[in-house]
């Protein structure tokens, strides 16, 4: 990863001494940053971006604006995944739900004591090789 602080740092007419007495790092590492061979940590580049005074995206992209950034597709909220939450899973659900709403007490306990007992089982089984 070639970070573009030395450019940033030659524009701006700063040395790498300079930039030591502002970020506190030394003109070893400094330089080691400049010319990639070695990896700073997200503090050190806010360091370095704040004493050529720019964003710290600059760091990394040539343009005068930040990049654009790419339709990313929207991420799964916790009631995307909870099954039963949408689709054919949902209208089962209230299926199952209308139903059971009219039943007993007693049959409900019964039903769902049979449903424990099926899980329970179906987790105990060996899992066929994919």
């Amino acid at each position: 990863m070639e970070i573009g602080c030395g450019k940033l740092r030659e524009e701006k007419k700063l040395s790498q001494g300079d930039i030591e007495k502002r970020t506190g790092l030394l003109r070893c590492y400094i330089s080691r940053v400049e010319n990639g061979h070695t990896v700073p940590a997200i503090e050190t580049l806010e360091k370095l971006a704040r004493a050529l005074e720019v964003p710290l995206y600059q760091l990394f992209y040539e343009g005068d604006e930040p990049p654009k950034l790419p339709n990313l597709l929207k991420r799964k909220t916790s009631d995307d995944i909870v099954w039963g939450s949408s689709g054919k899973q949902a209208v089962y659900l209230h299926r199952l739900t209308k139903c059971l709403s009219k039943t007993g007490d007693p049959d409900r306990k019964l039903l769902l004591a049979m449903a424990q007992k099926m899980a329970a089982v179906r987790n105990r089984r060996p899992q066929a090789a994919a």
